[in-house]
């Protein structure tokens, strides 16, 4: 097994209500960003996991994005491979 680090993004799914995004938006506004047109407030979330390889530690970071991580009525996610570890592993 080998160990990988994996970058997951929430985000709230398009169309539905984001007041932090909407706070930050008019806060931007506010302070003479009026360019900024919208805001959308997600998280980034950082996994360090042991897999087979880079296709398993991706399928297993999806499996907790459906399971815990991210809301599947109101989030989308987005699972992307940092790299591979040093020095974990066989």
């Amino acid at each position: 097994m080998s160990q990988y680090r994996i970058e997951v993004r929430v985000k709230p799914r398009p169309g539905l209500l984001d007041p932090q995004g909407k706070a930050i938006h008019h806060s931007l506004n506010s302070l003479g960003w009026e360019g900024v047109h919208d805001v959308r407030v997600g998280k980034a979330i950082y996994i360090d996991l042991d897999a087979a390889d880079e296709a398993a530690a991706l399928e297993a970071a999806g499996v907790m994005c459906r399971k815990l991580l991210a809301n599947p009525v109101t989030e989308d996610f987005e699972v992307t491979m940092v790299g591979a570890l040093e020095g974990a592993g066989s």
